[in-house]
């Protein structure tokens, strides 16, 4: 006798590339059905298109990701265009009655995801949606007045009395597939890597995307690089920070799997708790988004829209080529092109310089390293340019203006990170690496180098340029 045929059920990837403590897909290996793993391209979910180095990020992300599902017995399905029309589709392909998915908390993500289910639900087909993008529900995580936290101590207290998150749970092991399977695009199509030039060449340097990566990265972090983070991480030269940013940003890991590994580590306390602000700062900025969707076009403050912001396209082209004449900015933005990355006290001090020193919109700043960065992430990206210009929720303030050459000398005393980056200034003296513009002529010549020919003169004075910058928010402040 045959067995009656079973009716597949779909899961739909998004950014959650993973199998481990993937609420969606345990859901429909629960069910006892085939599995039809689907990962959408979307046309634009609201919040832009992916940079193009997420893009790299994303291609071997799904070849990771469509290896982990094959091993465990159904293949990855690829399809693009409009999500709804392309599950319209498959669920006439395959007869499936359910779809199940992670929640998304962009706003825009929320408004596609909406429409879906009210339209499935019409058709009598099940959307099952749960949580797993973040530690809290935006909607349910508010102040005692029920508005949204615009402050992050606050926040960060609020987080801790809600408690643990749930445990995470393994990935299932196995899965069954429908047969036949659907027909899936092919991934090399999609052109998601660079080819002439190729600008990514040096990103496996450092990186491998993947879960299996992921979780190897977070065994290494809290097997030991976490004791000394709360003083170490500052410091760019050093291997202190856990470098898991991309991973959460792709959800190739959960947060509450990061979270749960730092219990009962015999690390300092002071780092542990210190590490699990800063997952507590990337939620505040989703709670910040979720709250304000405009984060990353508006600002947050509306009394910084009538700031006279000044720079131009030479300025701004000088630094994102790293040639402000600035040591550590360079630096930076030059790790930032090579590795698709950038130290988070160097992102604060190139981010301040564009802002300050420049005069130059946040949201130049914003869009470039939304394009550049392997961790992009539509709410911290936001939230946190908008932090360093002073207009965001509870930002630093305006006046606050980074020292380019004190903070290189105190986070990169020795020019260590500097010499990585910027290969001219290997063999200036350490006095002068991140001054070379104060150098006599003779240390200059030393080490080989020119300025305006070799390492370019500074953009700006530093003095004159904070000047500056205070005067227009003197007079802002004033108007």
């Amino acid at each position: 006798m045959t067995e009656p045929r079973k009716i597949p059920v779909i899961v739909w990837f998004r950014r959650d590339l993973r199998t481990d403590d993937n609420s969606a897909l345990s859901a429909a290996a629960d069910s006892g059905q085939p599995v039809v793993a689907l990962y959408i391209r979307e046309p634009d979910t609201g919040t832009g298109p992916l940079g193009g180095a997420q893009q790299w990020w994303l291609h071997h992300s799904l070849t990771a990701l469509g290896e982990t599902l094959k091993a465990l017995g159904t293949p990855l399905i690829l399809r693009s265009g409009d999500a709804g029309t392309v599950l319209d589709k498959l669920i006439e392909e395959t007869g499936a009655e359910t779809v199940y998915w992670n929640r998304r908390y962009d706003p825009a993500g929320i408004r596609i995801d909406t429409h879906i289910k009210a339209s499935l639900k019409a058709r009598g087909i099940a959307a099952k949606s749960f949580a797993g993008e973040l530690l809290h529900d935006p909607t349910r995580l508010l102040t005692g007045e029920k508005k949204p936290y615009r402050v992050y101590t606050p926040f960060w207290r609020a987080l801790e009395r809600d408690g643990e998150p749930p445990e995470p749970f393994d990935a299932p092991e196995k899965l069954d597939t429908p047969h036949p399977a659907p027909k899936s695009e092919t991934l090399g199509d999609w052109g998601l890597l660079p080819s002439r030039p190729d600008w990514a060449s040096a990103f496996g340097e450092v990186w491998t995307p993947g879960e299996d990566a992921a979780l190897e990265r977070l065994d290494t972090f809290v097997d030991g690089a976490i004791d000394g983070y709360r003083v170490k991480r500052d410091h760019p030269s050093i291997d202190a920070t856990s470098l898991l940013s991309p991973h959460l940003a792709m959800g190739e890991i959960s947060p509450a799997r990061v979270w749960h590994a730092t219990r009962g580590l015999k690390a300092p306390t002071d780092d542990v708790i210190h590490f699990r602000k800063e997952l507590a700062w990337r939620e505040f900025c989703h709670h910040l988004h979720f709250h304000f969707s405009v984060l990353a076009e508006k600002n947050w403050n509306d009394r910084f829209d009538a700031f006279p912001w000044q720079g131009g396209t030479t300025e701004f082209l000088a630094w994102t080529r790293g040639q402000t004449g600035y040591p550590i900015v360079d630096a930076g933005m030059r790790q930032l092109w090579k590795h698709g990355f950038m130290h988070n006290r160097v992102r604060m001090i190139t981010a301040s310089f564009l802002i300050k020193h420049l005069m130059i919109d946040w949201r130049r700043g914003e869009k470039w390293f939304r394009d550049t960065l392997v961790d992009a992430d539509a709410a911290s990206n936001a939230a946190n340019w908008q932090w360093v210009a002073g207009s965001g929720a509870d930002a630093s303030p305006f006046f606050r203006i980074f020292n380019p050459i004190l903070q290189g000398e105190k986070f990169d005393p020795d020019g260590t990170y500097v010499r990585s980056f910027v290969p001219e200034l290997q063999k200036l003296d350490s006095a002068f690496i991140h001054k070379p513009f104060d150098a006599p002529e003779s240390t200059l010549k030393k080490a080989g180098v020119v300025l305006g020919e070799t390492y370019p003169k500074p953009l700006v004075d530093h003095a004159k340029a904070r000047e500056r910058a205070l005067g227009a928010y003197k007079a802002l402040k004033d108007s």
